[in-house]
């Protein structure tokens, strides 16, 4: 009888493995999050709720553990929670700031960026993570969005705000300096009042709604310039279990290059290691030179990504320290398949962990498997609030049946992903932008009266149940890790006195992630390009990320019926010679200007011998 029962069972096990391989990952990855979420419970139960109540938890539980580390600094987790008293101190007795205050913050990556953050978020303000790149126009649009009445700048940043603190002064904006001096009049200094403050704890905390504001932070969107997604506080504490599901342990030393005013790091990174009470190896701008040098000097053991870092990485001539590191995860998002497996071979084992996710909603997927190239699973045990929805392929938008519901897309079929809304999975808006936070929302989708987020990103499920992100919709594309707007972009090229029109949009590259910026320009009569001030007004209005590479001469714009520029027809011909017959121009960055786009430097171009 037990040699039937095992021959049953092996049966069995053949059978499973046959029609469902990863059965036991998915099954083992499902009790870790019902474990983490029974954890998160429990501690809040405890009155350890929100995301600054885990790190002054933390603070409590491991004082000298060290929880960052920069260059040459190490700051325990007891050092930060102090100094963070310190700033609150200061932030309430010299600038009366208090609960629901509005704060901006535009600091590069330092430890003091954390300090200042907590301090804000202890007297209850609602701090703003601005983009240390964006021009004037921006950051004056952000403070007007999110409703900042304060500043904090970091020290090396204060000078380029120069001929903007005028114009914070008439609006009545606060400006403070992490610094002990300024030479600008009217900025308040920080440091040398915070080093006479006390670092003992604050009396009491404000109260916090769970469903109330945490963050802003800002996103690329349709309007031409940033919106301020409003962050949750229960959204915040989601992310903290981010590192923990991709299997990042509490004696792990956590690699962030990326800045800090990124969701990935403040909350996903940062918030991670609180979690588990790691250590953050914090480097103020990402070096691939100096990556697992790094690594080696900080015994780093986890770093998260995107999908260009890597590729800067696998670009880099060869170094002692990749084979001598300790790394044994990765964890982030966008990389590519083929960088992936040149990653794995030249850099050891590694456990990749491809992940997904948004800003503004709670929605994402993590490959916890071996699998290269998706982003996710979405089987039996993770079929949970997320759908893929069928949609229309030249307007995107989701197919409705006769009785006015979505269908959802078949599995190998590419669809639109959405997030079910509801008390336990909100989505706060973009803050004064009503009517994109509309745009946003999906109703009656599957039955009268819910409602979905709908991410404007195209995934497909195949067979096997593996997720693959495809495309994302909008007038967005994704280039050096972050997302460009092609609006804004327009807008600032289009206002040369030589430009007539301006069309831009994202054109593929072999070797890169992402789409390259591309423009194509319709001159005014009488007028023709002029390269050199083109280049010399994206330098002073543009971050470097959303400049073109190519320019295409036409001599007018296609528009839709309603008047809307089509780019669809622009973006297969990309930048060929051979498929556009129309003059086309590169970005020489060593000329600074733009330089006729031949055949040959086409070639180059994607042999790869001309770097972009």
């Amino acid at each position: 009888k037990l040699s039937i029962i095992y021959l049953g069972l092996f049966a069995l096990l053949i059978f499973q493995r046959m029609t469902y391989p990863f059965f036991w990952k998915d099954l083992i990855y499902y009790l870790k999050i019902r474990k983490v979420g029974k954890a998160i419970k429990s501690r809040m139960q405890r009155g350890v709720i929100t995301y600054l109540d885990c790190f002054v938890n933390q603070a409590n539980k491991t004082p000298d553990k060290a929880f960052i580390v920069f260059e040459d600094q190490t700051l325990t987790y007891q050092d930060v929670d102090k100094r963070s008293n310190q700033f609150a101190k200061v932030f309430r007795t010299e600038g009366g700031l208090k609960k629901g205050d509005h704060v901006a913050l535009l600091m590069r990556n330092e430890p003091d960026f954390i300090c200042v953050w907590f301090g804000l978020s202890k007297l209850g303000c609602e701090v703003a993570l601005l983009n240390f790149n964006i021009k004037s126009k921006a950051l004056l649009h952000c403070f007007e969005s999110c409703g900042a009445e304060s500043l904090v700048v970091g020290a090396d940043l204060v000078g380029s705000l120069a001929e903007l603190l005028p114009v914070l002064k008439e609006k009545n904006i606060e400006v403070w300096v992490t610094d002990a001096s300024c030479p600008y009049d009217g900025v308040n200094t920080l440091l040398d009042k915070v080093e006479q403050a006390s670092g003992l704890a604050l009396p009491d905390y404000p109260s916090v709604d769970l469903t109330s504001n945490f963050l802003f932070i800002f996103t690329s969107g349709t309007t031409g310039l940033p919106k301020a997604a409003r962050v949750g506080h229960l959204k915040a504490i989601m992310c903290m279990a981010f590192l923990q599901m991709c299997g990042v342990r509490s004696d792990d030393n956590v690699y962030i290059t990326l800045p800090l005013y990124h969701m990935t790091s403040s909350l996903l990174g940062v918030g991670g290691c609180i979690q588990l009470g790691a250590t953050c190896v914090l480097k103020k701008k990402f070096s691939a030179s100096q990556f697992w040098k790094d690594c080696v000097k900080y015994n780093v053991t986890a770093f998260q990504y995107v999908g260009e870092l890597c590729r800067y990485l696998v670009h880099q001539p060869v170094v002692p320290e990749e084979r001598a590191h300790h790394v044994r995860v990765a964890a982030g998002s966008g990389l590519r398949a083929d960088v992936w497996r040149e990653f794995i071979r030249r850099f050891g084992k590694i456990n990749i962990r491809e992940a997904y996710g948004l800003t503004e909603a709670s929605v994402g997927f993590v490959n916890y498997t071996d699998e290269i190239g998706p982003i996710g699973r979405a089987g039996y045990f993770n079929k949970v609030r997320q759908s893929f929805l069928r949609c229309d392929p030249q307007t995107y938008e989701p197919v409705r049946t006769a009785s006015g519901r979505c269908v959802r897309a078949n599995k190998g079929e590419t669809g639109i992903l959405v997030a079910a809304v509801s008390q336990n999975s909100p989505f706060l808006g973009y803050a004064g932008n009503k009517i994109q936070s509309e745009k946003k929302l999906l109703r009656d989708v599957f039955k009268e009266g819910d409602v979905y987020f709908n991410t404007g990103d195209l995934m497909l499920q195949d067979h096997r149940d593996f997720v693959y992100f495809r495309d994302r919709v909008g007038d967005t594309f994704r280039w050096k890790g972050e997302n460009v707007s092609t609006t804004e972009v327009s807008e600032i090229i289009g206002s040369l006195h030589f430009l007539k029109e301006v069309n831009v949009y994202g054109v593929s590259v072999p070797g890169y992630e992402g789409r390259a910026g591309m423009a194509a320009v319709v001159l005014k009569p009488g007028y023709s390009l002029d390269g050199e001030k083109l280049c010399s007004h994206l330098v002073q209005s543009l971050p470097a990320y959303s400049w073109p590479w190519f320019l295409r001469i036409q001599t007018s714009i296609d528009v839709t019926e309603t008047f809307k520029q089509q780019k669809g027809k622009l973006v297969q011909e990309g930048f060929s010679p051979e498929a556009v017959h129309e003059p086309l121009y590169f970005l020489d960055q060593s000329q600074r200007d733009y330089i006729p786009l031949t055949p040959s430097l086409h070639n180059d171009i994607i042999s790869g011998k001309v770097r972009l």
